[in-house]
Order: C-alpha cells, then structure tokens, then sequence
C-alpha cells in the first residue's frame, strides 16, 4: 500500500510545474501573438503601398488619356501640353509630375529642381521598351528617399515619344505603417500580458490544491493513514481530493481490520494452546490415578485441537483468496446429501450444547449441479458453526433447502440476539467481527461468500422476523 501511495506522490510532484506551463502555454501564445503582429503589419503595409500605387496608376492613365484627347500632331505640341500640364499641376506639395524622353532625361516637371536630371530607376526604361505603364517602390538612386513612381508612355502616331511620371514619397505611408505597427504591438503586449495573468491565476489555482494532496498523500505514505482533505473544489481536482480521501478512509479500515484481526488470532490461537499445554502437563504429572480427569483431558485437548486446526485451514483459505490461489474442482454434485451429512455432523455436537437443528426438505425434485462438493461442504459446516456460536442463546437452528425458479436456496436461521443493522453490511468482510464476543479469526463468511460467488451464486445475510439473523446460499442448477 506504500508504494501505491508513494506513486501517486511522485504523479503529483509539482516541481518545475510553472516552467512546463510557461513553456507548453505561454512560449506558443507568445509566438502566435508575434507572428500576428508581423502578418498584419506586413499586411497593412501591402495595402497602404498597393492603394497608393493604383491611385498613381489611375491617374497616370487618365493623364495620358488627356494628352490622346487633344489630338497631338507634333512632338512640339506635346512638349506644350506637357510644360501646361506640370506648371498648373496643384499637388505640388506630395506628388511630382514628370514628363521624360526616351532617353531617360527629365524634360518637364512640376517640381523644376528636377529638370534635366536622369532619375535612373528601372519604371523609366521597362515602360519604353514594353509600352505599358510600369512601377517603381525603393531608394531614389539620386537622394536615396525611399519613392514610388509610376511611368506610362506617351505616344504621338503610335510611337513612344516620351515618359509621363508620378512620384511620390513613402514617408507618410511609411509613419502610417509604423503607427499600426506600434498599435499592433500595444495590443499584442495588452493580450499576452492579460493571458499571461490569467493563466498564472489558473495554475496557481491547481498547484496550491496539488501541494495539499501532495502533502496528504506523503503522510498517507508514511504511515498517517485516516488523515482527510477538506474539499473545496467542484472539477476535476474536488474528484481527485474525494479519491485521495476515500483512499484514506480505506487505508486506515484496512490497517484496523488487520490490527484487530492480528490481536483476535492472536486470542484465539492462545487460548485452545493455553488449554492444550495445561491439560498436556496435569495429565503428564499422574495420567492413571484419576481416569475421569485423564478422559476429560484429552477430551478437551481433542477439542481444542480440532477447534485450532479449523482456525489455521481457514488462514490458509484466506491467503489463497488473496494471491488468487483459491480454485474450485468442479463435479457433477447432489447438494441436498451434502447439506444433509453436514447437518448429521454438527447435529450431536449442538444437541450436547442444548441447541435444537430443525431441518426441511423440499418435496421437489432437486437434480445435481456442477459444483465442488468439498468446497460447498465448507460453506454449509462455517455456516451451521457460525449460527450456534452467534444465535446459540435462542438454543435452536432451521435449515431448509428449497427450489426457486432455476436456483437451489439453502437457509440457515438462528434465533439469538440477530446482527445490528450498522454492522450487516460489513459482516462478509474479511477480519470483521463487529461488536460479537464470540471466538473465530473473522474471515469464515468471507470464504464463504467467495465460494459461492465461484459458483455463481449468490451469499446474503440478514436478520429475520421475529429475532435471530438468517443466511441464504442461492447456487443455480445450471452453470452460467
């Protein structure tokens, strides 16, 4: 039993509990909440740069629209619209107008410092030799700004006269970016320090209750069995308290019983061995002058001798119960003489201690059963032993054995002083013996019940009408 209770305790050991769960519950939170924060941040930056780069390219179409409209016939002409276009451009102060030839030189621009420069980004050459638009996002080669451009070509007579280029920088866009990026982060660091709260809340909540049933179950271990828990939990943890507490109580029944059981063989074994050694030594001193005296002695020395060698089968039973020993030789068997030879067995010796055996018989016809003769013979005789030692005050025995549907009952009923109601569940329990005086180790109807149960009967004691407890032995005539 210490070693079933030293097992749990080492099941409970909550050392490193709280690293486990920070890294089996928070490291993975922590870890989602970040990669969150990275996919909306890049998110939101695809969208910003994405929305601004189809306004350009909206407007860069529509521009280039505007210059197919009017009909241009010469390059001089398309070199005028493009100087009126950047000087009445009015979003000077955020976008840049360029007008560039093919040759990758600013002509006209609506931000004059610009003209004449070559801006050298890749949007410029790809929408010359392609002929549709093209877009450029990194660092200007010139300032080293980070720009987005879009280039649409401009042709006269179907062919590419010239580049008309937007320009703007992704200052702005880049703060806005970096503003969601920071709320981003705020409310990640919100949530994982909420959860993180949260979930230290909760496993304190278990850890504190494990360290009690911990703390139990090292005492249970060394020795302080009975001790319980107070329950303060309906989940999971209140059904392990209950467990650890049931165990407890069991633990400590189990301890008393063997205790008791331990100091009544002890008694028992004592006194047939007291009344042996005594009558050995008086009939050793003079066994011829009194042969009254000398028949008595070895009558008493014959009894206590039988009484003792029933004591010591029925240990041996019991241990063969325990390690799974306890078998039955099953035959083909005629209950009703077995009952009837036990009877005639213990019938004299009642009869000299003033107890009656009254005995019925069904008129039915009872067929043999398979069943272990021997094995039944011990149930019926521990049964008619166990009346006349409990029940013997009310000097009289009924035995009756009838036929019940497919069963044969069998029941013994005396007429003591019967069983208190408190102790009749516990009465087949092995080493109990409840408030009886009367001599015996206290596993006999143990043994009993087990036989029975092998054949799949059915063995219950109870008290009867009138005074006196009765037991009933149900064996089936068929084998189940």
């Amino acid at each position: 039993m210490g070693r079933f209770v030293q097992s749990i305790v080492r099941g409970l050991r909550i050392r490193g509990l709280r690293q486990r769960w920070l890294v089996n519950a928070v490291v993975p939170i922590l870890l989602l909440v970040l990669l969150a924060v990275a996919l909306y941040t890049f998110g939101s930056a695809q969208y910003y740069y994405n929305d601004m780069r189809a306004g350009l390219e909206t407007r860069a179409r529509t521009e280039a629209d505007s210059f197919t409209n009017y009909g241009i016939k010469s390059y001089g002409e398309y070199y005028r619209l493009a100087s009126y276009s950047a000087e009445t451009f009015e979003e000077k102060d955020t976008l840049e107008l360029q007008f560039i030839n093919v040759n990758g030189r600013v002509q006209v621009s609506s931000y004059g410092l610009t003209a004449g420069s070559r801006p050298g980004t890749s949007d410029i050459a790809l929408a010359v030799e392609s002929g549709t638009m093209q877009y450029f996002q990194g660092a200007d080669p010139q300032t080293g700004e980070q720009i987005l451009s879009v280039s649409q070509p401009l042709l006269i007579n179907s062919r590419t006269v010239g580049v008309l280029r937007y320009v703007t920088s992704l200052r702005a866009v880049k703060h806005q970016v970096l503003i969601n990026f920071l709320l981003a982060v705020a409310i990640a660091v919100v949530s994982i320090t909420l959860t993180a709260l949260s979930n230290a809340l909760f496993i304190n909540n278990v850890i504190e209750p494990i360290a009690v049933v911990s703390e139990a179950a090292r005492r249970i271990s060394g020795g302080s069995y009975g001790i319980r828990i107070d329950n303060r939990y309906q989940d999971e943890l209140g059904d392990l308290v209950d467990n650890i507490n049931d165990m407890s109580l069991k633990i400590s029944q189990s301890e008393q019983l063997q205790q008791d059981f331990i100091s009544s063989v002890s008694h028992e074994l004592r006194t047939p061995l007291t009344a042996i050694n005594g009558w050995a030594e008086t009939l050793g001193v003079d066994p011829i002058s009194n042969p009254e005296q000398t028949k008595r002695g070895l009558a008493i020395i014959e009894k206590e001798s039988r009484r003792l060698t029933g004591m010591v089968e029925e240990l041996l039973e019991f241990t063969k119960m325990q390690d799974g020993r306890f078998t039955l030789r099953v035959d083909t068997v005629d209950l009703v003489p077995e009952l009837e030879d036990a009877i005639f067995t213990y019938r004299e010796l009642f009869r000299q201690e003033g107890i009656e055996v009254n005995y019925e018989c069904t008129d039915e016809e009872i067929p043999p059963i398979a069943a272990d003769s021997e094995r039944l013979k011990q149930v019926f005789s521990n049964v008619l032993d166990n009346a006349a030692k409990h029940g013997g005050a009310g000097k009289r025995i009924d035995v009756s054995v009838a036929r019940e549907e497919n069963r044969v009952v069998i029941r013994v009923r005396d007429y003591g002083p019967g069983i208190p109601p408190e102790e009749l569940p516990f009465v087949k329990q092995k080493f109990y013996k409840g408030s009886s005086k009367a001599r015996g180790s206290g596993i006999g109807l143990a043994v009993c019940d087990e036989i029975v149960n092998l054949h799949n009967g059915e063995f219950t004691i109870a008290n009867a009408d009138g005074g006196g407890a009765v037991v009933t032995i149900a064996i089936p005539m068929e084998s189940q």
